[in-house]
């Protein structure tokens, strides 16, 4: 290891993960290059695209505005950490990327992992058993471009993974019962 270098240790996709990475790279670059996730997109390399948008420690972050060494420590997750795996072993996929799918809410894709990412972390955040409204998708939606799709379809698949996410949210949660009937 050089002056130039530095050791990193990170959570990525919740595995543990430790690299040596030139202290000039970027996050996007260590992602990359470092640990070979690329789906995490560079685009404009100013952070106004979003299409390199990735959650650390839950929060969407422009990957191409943050060094690597300051993530030391810290919890990332890429467009590829959005999946959890089920009890056979297999994965389930988020409901936003299951919804884009269904939604046809992606043309070329270049943008889609900073979208799935940023949109993911929103509605993880909020209460899934209260209906989405316009202005809620509006601002998932508002910090990421996309120059194929004209958002339709995106906006679209907020709102069904938001749907998805409240009918998960009634199954889970037990109907209260009558106590004359428990007795």
């Amino acid at each position: 290891m050089t002056d130039m270098e530095r050791t990193i240790s990170v959570v990525v996709n919740g595995v543990p993960r430790e690299a040596t990475v030139p202290v000039r790279w970027l996050l996007s670059d260590a992602l990359r290059h470092g640990f070979g996730l690329t789906g995490t997109h560079v685009g404009c390399e100013h952070g106004v695209c979003g299409s390199c948008t990735v959650l650390v420690d839950g929060q969407p972050t422009r990957s191409c505005l943050v060094l690597a060494v300051q993530m030391d420590g810290h919890e990332i997750t890429t467009v590829e950490g959005l999946s959890r795996s089920d009890h056979q072993g297999g994965q389930v996929l988020h409901p936003i990327q299951e919804a884009f799918r269904e939604c046809h809410a992606l043309q070329c894709g270049f943008c889609t992992p900073g979208f799935l990412t940023t949109i993911a972390a929103g509605l993880d955040a909020r209460d899934p058993s209260v209906e989405i409204t316009d202005e809620e998708v509006d601002e998932l939606v508002g910090g990421n471009l996309c120059r194929c799709t004209g958002y339709a379809n995106i906006k679209k698949a907020c709102r069904h993974a938001a749907a998805t996410m409240r009918e998960g949210a009634k199954v889970a949660t037990p109907a209260p019962q009558d106590e004359e009937a428990t007795r």
